[in-house]
């Protein structure tokens, strides 16, 4: 029996509030540069991409790739999660080009005929139980040459936004986890630790961005001189340069494994 988080109890209010909102909106504005970037690394006449999305829900990042024409496995512990994504995907029209399998990423291998091109790995080892161990082993499926693009909850930005809203006294005790937030992870990851298992793994990093690096710390978000698209434009124009990429609630790493 696995110890990683499965969503089915809250599938319908996970893709509510997390894909459905101006943060799940940012999170796709600031990503989808760099899956551009990825892309520009292929030849325009290659075949399609076989893209894997390991852990990856309605798959969010990878719809818009197969309405590029790319192949897609995506796989998902949670059945209720799969649901909903078969319905997204059937409604864009997308099916035909998706093998969906309900697994554990861990198991994922069993489950692929050819080597991903490919592997979009969002927002899913904060909760694994063991999450260098699954990165590491994510990687040796990757085909050489092929692009990993990995996200993470930043434990420093966990920290950072404790901080400005004067929880000091949680921070001081080691900031357990609230259980009232179940859509927030335990714990988040640190950098350092992410940057080096993926370059341990035999890849290149080649970028790196954060995902939300001032929109969660900011007052009050309804109000203010301000327009949602600002926000959305200037998170775009901050999130590859420092401090905000180590500030970002999420951090997006792109990565080239050696031919």
């Amino acid at each position: 029996m696995t110890e990683d988080r499965n969503f089915d109890d809250i599938a319908h209010k996970f893709v509510k509030n997390i894909y459905g909102s101006g943060k799940g909106e940012i999170r796709q504005a600031v990503v989808w540069q760099d899956i551009e970037q990825i892309l520009r690394h292929f030849d325009d006449d290659s075949r399609p991409l076989h893209i894997l999305d390991a852990g990856g829900g309605v798959g969010p990042l990878s719809q818009p790739l197969a309405a590029l024409g790319h192949r897609v496995t995506l796989c998902d512990l949670s059945s209720q999660m799969l649901d909903l994504a078969r319905q997204e995907i059937e409604q864009q029209g997308l099916l035909s080009q998706y093998q969906l399998v309900h697994a554990p990423v861990q198991a994922i291998g069993e489950h692929l005929t050819t080597a991903p091109d490919v592997i979009l790995f969002h927002a899913v080892m904060e909760w694994l139980e063991h999450p260098e161990q699954v990165l590491k082993t994510l990687l040796t499926l990757l085909k050489p040459g092929g692009f990993a693009s990995v996200m993470f909850y930043n434990q420093t930005g966990l920290l950072f936004k404790n901080l400005v809203c004067g929880n000091l006294s949680h921070v001081q005790a080691g900031m357990p986890h609230r259980k009232r937030f179940k859509l927030q992870p335990t714990k988040g990851l640190m950098p350092n630790d992410v940057y080096q298992w993926i370059t341990q793994a035999g890849c290149e990093i080649k970028g790196k961005t954060g995902v939300r690096t001032f929109h969660d710390y900011m007052r009050d978000t309804r109000t203010g001189d301000f327009t949602f698209e600002q926000v959305v434009a200037l998170e775009q124009q901050l999130c590859r340069e420092e401090p905000f990429v180590s500030l970002g609630r999420y951090i997006h790493v792109w990565a080239q494994k050696a031919e």
